[in-house]
């Protein structure tokens, strides 16, 4: 059965949420395009909002990502001030409902008397759809979107938890077809609570979805078939991969903010040679990193391929910055749409 001739593709990342409608009769160039603040920066902002009016807070909606918001609510506590949430909104917090209530958020069915409400969720439709009418543009019915999922666990590190993901990506072979999910494992809760609010949409990892973009890039495709290391440096994470053809052999995750150029740098030399170590990437506050046991010893994927709102980390250091269809800030979409063609979903 044909796919569809249209689809809209939305990268979450922790600071915007970056948009492409693909219409498969039209150059890509001339897709509608956007770049957006991300739904945990809205939410950010109408807490601090609050704050600053003197109102408590009341979290409903669907779980959703962290950071920024999470990052005001301690904020407005601090000041204060109460937040409270609904079980399924709390999860945006912490897993551990104990751990929420530890940091002084107040779990609740409803809405407490005076209080600001504010919805949580990854991804609002009923905006976008009210944007793109001001153009006379319609939603599509097809969508891909991507997150940034550490998977659910109630209790341990959520840094090695999600690397767990990871490594048995891996060490099942590795093939990239295989990050993009029609069925969701169970443990994705992020995931699945997009899929909720948008019923029948392909998710990805952002970082997965990245990658796939940059290949996109001509220039980073004519590499795949002999070896390359393709990185995203995200607005949080930071994620280097070491693909050929269509199997990822290794690759590290590390958190944005705690790296440096050098580091970089270093990381990348290591992931190449296959002895990057999971154990320094974990002490230094990341998530991990594994190359499988059967690359070949003595390979070496010379070629380096960067993406990501941060890539001018790797600035002075040789590698090729990708740009799909002219434009990196897409490269996600850019990936999302590519899995989306690969898998039938879209013409």
């Amino acid at each position: 059965m044909a796919g569809a001739s249209r689809i809209l593709a939305i990268d979450v990342g922790a600071g915007t949420q970056d948009i492409l409608l693909y219409e498969s009769d039209k150059p890509i160039e001339n897709c509608v395009k956007m770049i957006l603040p991300s739904q945990t920066s809205l939410v950010a902002r109408r807490i601090k909002q609050a704050t600053a009016e003197g109102y408590d807070v009341f979290l409903t909606g669907n779980l959703m990502g962290g950071g920024p918001c999470v990052s005001a609510m301690k904020r407005h506590i601090r000041a204060g001030f109460s937040v409270y949430a609904t079980p399924l909104a709390a999860k945006t917090i912490r897993d551990n409902p104990s751990e929420v209530e530890e940091m002084g958020i107040r779990i609740v069915e409803e809405a407490p008397a005076g209080v600001t409400v504010i919805e949580t969720r990854d991804v609002n439709l009923d905006s976008l759809r009210q944007a793109l009418a001001l153009f006379d543009i319609e939603l599509p019915e097809c969508y891909a979107i991507a997150v940034q999922d550490h998977g659910e666990t109630l209790e341990g590190s959520q840094r090695r938890f999600r690397f767990q993901h990871w490594e048995r990506f891996v060490e099942a072979g590795g093939l990239i077809s295989s990050l993009a999910y029609r069925e969701i494992p169970d443990y994705l809760t992020r995931m699945k609570a997009v899929q909720a609010d948008v019923p029948g949409a392909l998710l990805m990892d952002t970082g997965s979805a990245a990658i796939w973009g940059a290949l996109c890039d001509p220039a980073v495709a004519a590499h795949q078939e002999e070896g390359l290391v393709i990185v995203n440096v995200g607005n949080q994470h930071t994620v280097g991969v070491l693909l050929k053809a269509e199997r990822v052999w290794g690759l590290f995750e590390h958190h944005t903010v705690l790296l440096t150029t050098e580091k970089l740098a270093a990381y990348v030399g290591a992931l190449q040679r296959g002895t990057l170590s999971d154990k320094e990437i974990y002490d230094e506050h990341g998530h991990g990193a594994i190359v499988h046991a059967d690359y070949p010893p003595g390979s070496f994927f010379e070629f380096v391929a960067v993406t990501g709102p941060n890539r001018r980390m790797a600035e002075g250091l040789g590698y090729y910055m990708a740009v799909p269809y002219g434009d990196m800030m897409l490269s996600g979409a850019f990936g999302l749409v590519a899995a989306a063609r690969r898998l039938g979903m879209v013409e």
